[in-house]
C-alpha cells in the first residue's frame, strides 16, 4: 500500500518537478560517481607512491650498510691479514665505509620518522567511515631495534678505529685478535640490519592489504552509485513519458477542435482574398503605369546627365567656327580636326543613348580591353571642358592592364569623375589640376582620381553615393552621377567604388588637399552576369 501511495504521488506531480527530478538524478548522480572514482584514482595513488617510497627507500639503505660493511671493512681487513693491501692503502677506504655507513643509518632514521610519508587524509577518513581495520603499526619493537643497532655501530666504528691506530704503529699481535671479534660483531650488526628490513618489508605488505580494501570499498560504493543512478533514470523517464503520452491525447483533441475553426475561417477568408486579388489587379495596373513613367524620367535625368558634358564641347566647337570665321583663320586643317572632335562627341552621345537603353538588360556582352585606352577616351571626351576652366589633367600609366567588361560604361564612370573633379575646381582661381592614375592592386585594376579643390566636406562623403543627393543647385545637377557610377563599378564591373579626402602631390612637390576616387576592378573574369 505504502508502495502505490508514493506511486500514485509520484504520478501526479507536476510535470516541470519530474523533469527537475530526472535531471537532478543523472547530474548528481554522475558528478558523484566522477567525484568519487577521482578521489579513488587520486588519492589511493598518492597513498601508494608514498607508502612504497617509505619502505623502500630505508631498505635500500639498510641493504647499502650491510654491503659497505662487508666490502669496506670486512673484505679490507681480511686483504689487510692476507697481505694483499697495506695499511696505507686500506686507511682511506676504511674511513669511506664508515662514512657512508653513518651517513646512510642517518638517512634511514630520518626517512622512517618523516611526516610528509603518512596516508593522506581523505584515506584516514574512508577508513574511519567504513571502518576498514588498520594493521598494527609496531614502533616499539622498531625503537628497540634501531637503538641496538646505533649502539652496535657505535661500539663498532670505536673498535674499527682502534685497529687502524694499532696497524699503523705494526702492533699486528694486538690488531689481529680484534679483527677477528670485528667479523662476528660486523654479522651481529647485519642480523638486527635484515630484522629491521624484515619489518619494513612486512608494514609494506600490511600497507598494501589495506589500500587494496579501500580500493574495493570505493569499488562497491562506485558500483552501488551507478545503479542507483540507472534505476533511477528509468524509473523518472517512465514517468515523464507516461506524462508525454496524457499530453500528446490532449493536444490532439485540442489541435482537432482548433483544425475546424481554422477552416471555417479558412473558407472566410479564402472568399475575403478572392474580394482583394480583384481590387488589388486594379491597383497594380495604375502602379504599373506609374513605374513606367517614373522609369522613363529616370532614363530622361540619366541622358540628360550624360549629354550635359559632351553637348557643352559642341557649343565649343561650333563657337571655334564662328571665332576663327571672324578672325579670318579659318582653315581646311582647322575644320578637319573640329569635325572629327565633332563626330567624336556625337558617337559618345549615340553610344551613351544605347548603353542606358541597355542599362539593366541582362544580355550586354562583355569585353577585353586596355583600361588606358578607356580612360583616355573619357579624357578626349572632356578635353574641352577641362581647357575652358583652365584645368590641367595629369595621366599616370604604371601598369598597362587589360580588364574584361563593359568599355562604354566604365568610360561613363570615368567622365563622371572627370566632371565632377572639374566641379569642385570652380572655386579655385589658378593652379588646377586633376591627377588619374592607373596601376595594379593586389589581384584588382585600380584608377586613381585626385585633384587639387579641396575635398569633400566629411558630413557629405557617406551620402555622395545615394541616388538623388547633390550639393549642386538643381540647375546644375541631378544628383545620379555617382549613384550610376557605384551601380556600374559594382553590379556591372563586380568591383569597388570609394571616396576620401587626402594629401597627395599632384603636381609638383608640394603637398595639396583634395578629393581621391578609387574605382577597384577585378583583373580575373566572373561568370556571373548583372
Amino acid at each position: 500500500m505504502q508502495i502505490k501511495k508514493i506511486l500514485s504521488y509520484l504520478d501526479n506531480l507536476p510535470f516541470s518537478y519530474k523533469t527537475s527530478f530526472l535531471i537532478f538524478i543523472i547530474a548528481g548522480g554522475m558528478i558523484s560517481i566522477i567525484i568519487l572514482s577521482q578521489i579513488s584514482i587520486y588519492t589511493l595513488k598518492n597513498d601508494f607512491d608514498i607508502l612504497f617510497e617509505k619502505r623502500t627507500k630505508p631498505i635500500i639503505k639498510l641493504e647499502n650498510i650491510k654491503d659497505t660493511y662487508k666490502i669496506n671493512i670486512y673484505d679490507t681487513f681480511y686483504d689487510i691479514q692476507q697481505e694483499i693491501m697495506t695499511i696505507k692503502q686500506s686507511k682511506d677506504i676504511i674511513s669511506l665505509g664508515q662514512q657512508l655507513i653513518n651517513k646512510n643509518w642517518k638517512n634511514y632514521k630520518k626517512n622512517s620518522l618523516d611526516s610528509n610519508y603518512e596516508k593522506s587524509f581523505i584515506t584516514k577518513m574512508l577508513n574511519d567511515f567504513f571502518a576498514i581495520n588498520n594493521y598494527t603499526n609496531n614502533d616499539v619493537l622498531q625503537k628497540n631495534i634501531i637503538v641496538n643497532i646505533n649502539k652496535k655501530i657505535k661500539e663498532l666504528h670505536r673498535k674499527i678505529n682502534r685497529i687502524v691506530f694499532l696497524l699503523e704503529r705494526d702492533r699486528f699481535d694486538e690488531a689481529v685478535p680484534l679483527i677477528e671479534r670485528i667479523y662476528f660483531e660486523i654479522n651481529s650488526v647485519n642480523i638486527y640490519i635484515t630484522n629491521l628490513t624484515n619489518y619494513d618489508l612486512n608494514m609494506a605488505i600490511e600497507e598494501k592489504r589495506e589500500t587494496q580494501k579501500v580500493f574495493s570499498t570505493l569499488t562497491t560504493v562506485l558500483n552501488f552509485s551507478i545503479i542507483f543512478v540507472f534505476l533511477s533514470s528509468i524509473f523518472l523517464s517512465i514517468l515523464v513519458i507516461n506524462n508525454f503520452r496524457k499530453l500528446h491525447f490532449g493536444l490532439e483533441d485540442a489541435v482537432n477542435e482548433k483544425t475546424k475553426e481554422l477552416q471555417e475561417l479558412n473558407d472566410y477568408l479564402e472568399f475575403k482574398i478572392k474580394k482583394e486579388v480583384a481590387n488589388s489587379r486594379k491597383k497594380d495596373l495604375i502602379m504599373f503605369q506609374q513605374s513606367k513613367l517614373a522609369s522613363l524620367g529616370e532614363m530622361l535625368g540619366n541622358i540628360a546627365h550624360q549629354w550635359r558634358q559632351p553637348l557643352g564641347s559642341l557649343m565649343m566647337i561650333i563657337q571655334s567656327f564662328q571665332t576663327k570665321m571672324e578672325l579670318g583663320k579659318l582653315s581646311s586643317e582647322f575644320v578637319e580636326q573640329k569635325t572629327k572632335d565633332a563626330v567624336l562627341l556625337a558617337e559618345n552621345m549615340s553610344n551613351t543613348l544605347e548603353d542606358f537603353q541597355n542599362f539593366f538588360s541582362p544580355n550586354k556582352d562583355k569585353t577585353k580591353f586596355k583600361l588606358r585606352h578607356c580612360v583616355e577616351h573619357s579624357i578626349e571626351l572632356s578635353k574641352y571642358i577641362l581647357l575652358k576652366e583652365n584645368i590641367k589633367l595629369n595621366l599616370m600609366v604604371l601598369n598597362d592592364l587589360e580588364i574584361y567588361g563593359f568599355y562604354n560604361e566604365l568610360s561613363h564612370v570615368v567622365l563622371n569623375m572627370i566632371s565632377n573633379s572639374k566641379d569642385a575646381l570652380k572655386a579655385r582661381k589658378e593652379h588646377k589640376v586633376i591627377k588619374i592614375v592607373i596601376k595594379k592592386h593586389n589581384n584588382n585594376a585600380r584608377i586613381s582620381i585626385y585633384d587639387n579643390g579641396g575635398g569633400i566636406d566629411k558630413d557629405i562623403i557617406p551620402q555622395v553615393f545615394e541616388p538623388y543627393y547633390t550639393t549642386k543647385y538643381k540647375s546644375a545637377g541631378t544628383g545620379i552621377g555617382l549613384y550610376m557610377s557605384k551601380q556600374i563599378v559594382e553590379k556591372h564591373m563586380h568591383g569597388n567604388i570609394k571616396c576620401k579626402n587626402v594629401y597627395n602631390k599632384i603636381d609638383g612637390e608640394e603637398l595639396e588637399f583634395g578629393a581621391l576616387f578609387i574605382i577597384d576592378i577585378p583583373l580575373e573574369k566572373k561568370d556571373t552576369n548583372e
